[in-house]
């Protein structure tokens, strides 16, 4: 190459060439960097309500940095689990002392009183029923939530309620919205999973559902079995055939969006096809147990004799390696105990004792694995069904759906350990003590992850839509 001065510069040596590039190469991290969810910051963001796509937003320092929802489905019994009341036992099989609110079915009898003991635990002394052996131990780390309400007493419009904050189909999840907004720490998994134990809730799986969000954002059902995901393995015979394949597929499609603009549709697809291919590698190596301890596995519950605990023994260890690996939003559903869910609108003893087997230990032991690994304090837990149950019998020996006033707990990443909050009156009936909403514990987890529910938003339908729509608060009283 000739110079202005009219010499010929001589060729740099290797050293002296990767010196002068070595701004150039971090150039080239950062710029991989900043288009990564995980790396992104807050001043990458667009000034607009709708998040630019590969942005990570965050409105103040997060606690957490993902959620397990260990979901009761059908309504576990406030009275019979977290919520103590004695009147019931003294007026066991009396008229119920209270007027009773139009319930699910109507065959309403007498007051019905628990059948199970409660025993206070940890140095907080909170009480717990006899149902829960082993997540008592815990309560020092828990925050139950005595004054629950929802505003609707049927299952399928009570779970699109509890899981996008909105009573019918059609609207995000509050999974999609945590994977909107946050995305995953893990390219080759999805931000949100859904651990199916084997029973999906009345509603479907719109329950999961993106909504009006891009469909990349919809939860990914996984099974705990050696094959957890449908349609993943390799079709095509080698890595390099089955990647040709997959370049041609964007080929078109990209030829699609020239002629007729971007579509959610195309783009997710795409999206989603190539998630799908790295999830080839993924998976395997997630759903391989093989490096777990023995020891670590019976303290979950693989070795059970009750094979519901097995299973949900095995969705508790893998929301753990979920978690190590970056996801965002993991939620557990119930495995099938051969009765209602916790819907027991009959035979109430023996259904919460079969649904409490199955997932008491193996919650304990997620508890203490997330504390041994360093993992608890970033990791927030709720556990929670879509209503509580009448403090009245159904019949002679159940209980109707009652969204009035019910129990649920948290704990994990900045959560106040050892706290009761809210109340119910003395039947356990309704919450008569600092209410609160299903928006308000969408509010809480966003917040907890970082994200300011009122900012986190996208417009649809000519409106800035959010997980809380124009309701919700924060309940810091339960927040360390």
């Amino acid at each position: 190459m000739n110079y202005p001065c009219g010499r010929y510069r001589a060729a740099a040596s290797r050293r002296e060439m990767l010196a002068r590039c070595a701004n150039g190469f971090g150039g080239v991290a950062l710029a991989a960097l900043l288009a990564d969810r995980r790396f992104a910051s807050a001043a990458t963001l667009r000034p607009s309500t709708e998040l630019a796509d590969g942005k990570l937003v965050s409105h103040h320092v997060a606690k957490a940095k993902s959620v397990i929802f260990l979901y009761m489905d059908g309504g576990p019994s406030q009275v019979d689990t977290f919520d103590p009341k004695p009147r019931l036992t003294r007026e066991n099989g009396k008229p119920f002392g209270m007027k009773m609110e139009p319930t699910q079915f109507n065959n309403n009898g007498n007051t019905l009183g628990s059948p199970w003991e409660f025993q206070n635990h940890g140095q907080s002394g909170i009480p717990v029923s006899s149902l829960f052996p082993h997540i008592a131990r815990h309560v020092d780390d828990m925050a139950v939530i005595r004054s629950m309400v929802s505003e609707f007493p049927e299952h399928t419009n009570a779970n699109y309620f509890l899981h996008t904050g909105h009573g019918l189909a059609g609207r995000p999840s509050a999974g999609a919205w945590v994977s909107y907004g946050l995305g995953s720490e893990n390219q080759n998994l999805p931000g949100f999973v859904v651990l199916n134990g084997g029973l999906i809730p009345p509603g479907g799986l719109d329950n999961f559902s993106s909504g009006f969000l891009p469909a990349a954002y919809q939860g990914s059902v996984f099974k705990p079995t050696d094959k957890p995901v449908a349609n993943i393995a390799r079709s095509e015979a080698t890595d390099e055939l089955q990647r040709n394949k997959l370049a041609l597929m964007r080929q078109l499609d990209r030829s699609v969006v020239e002629h007729l603009g971007q579509h959610d549709a195309i783009e997710s697809t795409i999206r989603n096809y190539e998630l799908a291919f790295r999830m080839q590698a993924a998976v395997p190596e997630l759903v391989d147990l093989g490096n777990e301890p023995e020891w670590l596995k019976r303290e979950y519950g693989f070795e059970h004799e009750y094979a519901p605990t097995k299973i949900f023994a095995k969705e508790c260890l893998l929301a753990r390696r979920l978690v190590e690996r970056g996801v965002r939003f993991i939620e557990m559903t119930c495995p099938n105990v051969s009765g209602d869910r916790w819907d027991q609108h009959g035979n109430l003893k023996q259904g919460h004792e079969n649904n409490s087997r199955a997932v008491d230990q193996p919650i304990a032991a997620l508890m203490s694995d997330l504390k041994a690994r360093g993992l608890f304090d970033e990791t927030l837990i709720f556990w929670a069904g879509e209503f509580g149950r009448t403090p009245f019998a159904q019949g002679t020996n159940g209980r109707d759906h009652n969204p009035f006033g019910f129990s649920i707990w948290m704990a994990g990443a900045g959560i106040r350990g050892g706290t009761i909050y809210g109340a119910t009156d003395d039947y356990g009936y309704h919450a008569v003590e600092n209410k609160v909403e299903i928006f308000d514990l969408h509010a809480t987890m966003l917040h907890l992850l970082g994200v300011d529910h009122e900012k986190l938003t996208y417009r649809f339908s000519g409106r800035d839509h959010r997980l809380t729509d124009v309701h919700g608060h924060v309940v810091n009283e339960v927040l360390s």
